[in-house]
């Protein structure tokens, strides 16, 4: 397998691994692209080499860069804005498990405790809904401080904490 191949082959399996993560394919094959690039690349860059659309291109580096995966950069003398990604992939797991957790942890957090505070009104229907959705948010709770235990730590955090689970 030559080096284009293989760079072809890396972006379409990272794109479907997106869609795995709940983001879509291009988002996941644009900041691919960035990923292994050793510079940072223009939107016409990213189209062509991709072949998307520039509003499939434009709708996601937006998206990336409100996750705070990927960043504009600016080249003295030119107008183009160019684009680039978190090179340290444990700084990126850093970003994306902050982000997830943000997303959608906090929000289901809200939503468990809410429906889970219910007033019981002496079922066994109602008493086993408020009784599993406690069990639910308090499972959702610890995954989430979990998740921001190892978010919290800068260098190495994925493989220290894994480290310490296994020590």
């Amino acid at each position: 397998m030559n080096y284009t191949e293989a760079k072809s082959k890396f972006i379409n399996t990272w794109g479907s691994l997106g869609t795995l993560w709940g983001i879509n394919k291009a988002m996941a094959q644009i900041q691919s692209l960035l990923f292994i690039s050793p510079n940072a690349l223009s939107m016409e860059e990213i189209m062509d080499e991709l072949q998307i659309s520039r509003g499939n291109t434009s709708m996601n580096l937006r998206q990336l860069i409100d996750w705070g995966i990927v960043s504009k950069e600016y080249k003295a003398g030119q107008r183009k804005e160019y684009f680039t990604t978190e090179k340290d992939v444990q700084e990126l797991a850093r970003i994306i498990a902050k982000e997830r957790s943000r997303r959608e942890l906090q929000p289901t957090i809200k939503v468990l405790n809410e429906i889970s505070n219910i007033a019981p009104d002496g079922t066994k229907e109602t008493d086993e809904f408020i009784k599993q959705t406690k069990a639910m948010c308090e499972l959702t709770e610890t995954a989430d401080s979990m998740l921001n235990k190892l978010v919290n730590h800068k260098q190495n955090w994925l493989t220290k904490s894994i480290f310490k689970i296994f020590n």
